[in-house]
């Protein structure tokens, strides 16, 4: 019968944009779209959030070359950790030089951070280097 037909066709357009929906979604959010290492100097690293309490923290990047010849400019990456062992060593860290590897998402997620940048583990520590 027609209803049957229609009652059909509705629910292979709902099943087709369900399945769309769910690819894009796991593409946009869980899909690593890069990995690296990043190093510098820790910033800062704290726990925050009103819901979800994750781990942000800053390094700041020094040694780019400015547009302003004979000076140098400083490059921040912030970042979220989600792995608990990795957030207790670096909350110990800040200051201190750091090398750390991380996975870039191509979107943040509430429960796991503010950054699409994770950072999963820490490849090296070292106390920075004094300031002459």
């Amino acid at each position: 019968t027609d209803y049957n037909i229609m009652r059909r066709f509705v629910l292979m357009i709902a099943g087709i944009i369900f399945l769309l929906l769910a690819g894009f979604i796991a593409y946009k959010y869980y899909f690593v779209f890069g990995r690296g290492v990043k190093a510098g100097e820790l910033n800062f690293f704290v726990k925050k959030g009103y819901v979800f309490k994750t781990y942000e923290g800053k390094l700041i990047q020094t040694g780019y070359r400015s547009r302003q010849p004979g000076s140098l400019q400083s490059n921040e990456f912030e970042f979220s950790v989600v792995n608990e062992k990795v957030a207790q060593r670096l909350m110990t860290c800040s200051g201190k030089m750091v090398e750390l590897h991380y996975k870039e998402y191509l979107g943040a997620l509430p429960w796991r951070g503010f950054s699409p940048y994770i950072v999963d583990s820490i490849v090296a520590i070292s106390n920075a280097a004094p300031v002459n």
